[in-house]
């Protein structure tokens, strides 16, 4: 047992918001102790789709403000971090069995509007059967449209929000457990865990925020003891990782018959990722894989557009990650808000701040 150690804030979970959080609260002149039990984006934030966007399907759920959010702090994102994080076009073949081509125009026209875009080209329509971005799609789509987007390195943009932190006071711990939070006269009496060494640190602190995606229920129960009203619904989302089919470094967005889109993108150069699955997910986070009937769902979806056929063997690599989204009761799992909800606990005078869901394009504004 080390000597314990005091700050204002501790943070639980090295994800893009326990960092970001980290970040914002350092640079407000707080003393700030963040800690991982594994390294940082160990989690969610290394599995995702690799876009910072504004959410073109939320539309269809009315998500107006966390839509606008979105695109406005992607403009931010994109001027403050350039260096991973650039823009990509999109292009969303269109069949007239989906949705209607009026409904995507004016999904798209409320996108290019809605959050005041100004470095990235706004909309555009295809001719499919003219255009080259079409070459390698089937010749019963003539018609598509094309639309601006950000792809990010995501793992990266978790680290150097992390080393920013350190850079502005914060102590960044991984491989570092918490192992309890208790309420003492008015603060939190904290135990973290080295998981290499078994070494047993304490920390007293004013206030914590539990940052810990996927397990941000594990930590509200049996870290700190507590209970929440609000709970976290876990959804898993696949990806496949093929070689690259088309020429060009346009992604495309295309729409299922079940309504749900996926995105297939330039990734590493000649390789294409794809992706993602929605799939109710009950199980622990750190074992989450795809299967294979996830994969054959992204298969069939890519070769319903594509003059390529993919086949099982083509696919090089799957990952999976959890996504730790606010329950809001809804049955579907793609329709489930992907916006953040916080919860706040005050109880003894001792804050604790629960963040349940969050995207990656808007990590600064919750971090804020």
């Amino acid at each position: 047992m080390t000597e314990t150690q005091a700050c204002d804030l501790f943070v639980i979970g090295g994800g893009i918001n326990g960092a970001g959080i980290a970040r914002d609260a350092a640079g407000r002149g707080l003393s700030v102790i963040m800690c991982e039990k594994d390294d940082l984006a160990q989690g969610t934030s290394s599995r995702s789709g690799k876009l910072v966007h504004g959410g073109l399907r939320y539309l269809e759920y009315y998500e107006f403000r966390l839509v606008r959010e979105a695109l406005i702090e992607r403009e931010v994102l994109l001027n403050s971090a350039s260096h991973i994080i650039w823009p990509m076009r999109f292009v969303l073949p269109h069949s007239p069995n989906d949705r209607p081509a009026w409904l995507v125009r004016l999904g798209l026209f409320l996108y290019d509007n809605l959050g005041g875009r100004k470095k990235l080209p706004g909309t555009r329509t295809l001719d499919l059967r003219r255009d080259p971005e079409g070459a390698a799609v089937l010749d019963q789509y003539p018609k598509g449209f094309e639309y601006s987007d950000c792809w990010v390195d995501d793992a990266r943009l978790v680290v150097l929000n992390a080393v920013d932190a350190a850079e502005r006071g914060a102590k960044i711990l991984t491989r570092t457990a918490c192992s309890s939070i208790r309420r003492e006269n008015g603060k939190w009496a904290i135990e973290m865990r080295d998981t290499r060494t078994g070494v047993v640190t304490k920390v007293s602190a004013k206030a914590v925020v539990n940052a810990g995606g996927p397990w941000v229920n594990d930590i509200i129960g049996r870290v700190a003891g507590t209970n929440s009203k609000r709970s976290v619904r876990l959804v898993k989302g696949s990806h496949i990782i093929v070689p690259k089919f088309w020429s060009g470094q346009n992604a495309y967005l295309v729409q299922n018959n079940d309504k749900r889109v996926i995105f297939i993108n330039p990734y590493e150069g000649d390789l294409a990722l794809i992706g993602t699955t929605d799939i109710p997910y009950d199980g622990a986070p750190e074992n989450v894989a795809a299967d294979e009937t996830e994969i054959d769902y992204l298969l069939k979806v890519v070769n319903r557009y594509f003059k390529e056929k993919l086949r099982r063997s083509d696919v090089i690599e799957s990952f999976s990650g959890v996504r730790p989204l606010f329950d809001d009761g809804k049955g579907n799992p793609s329709a489930v808000t992907r916006d953040y909800v916080f919860d706040l606990d005050e109880t003894g005078g001792a804050p604790l701040l629960n963040v349940f869901g969050g995207k990656i394009t808007t990590f600064r504004e919750l971090a804020e």
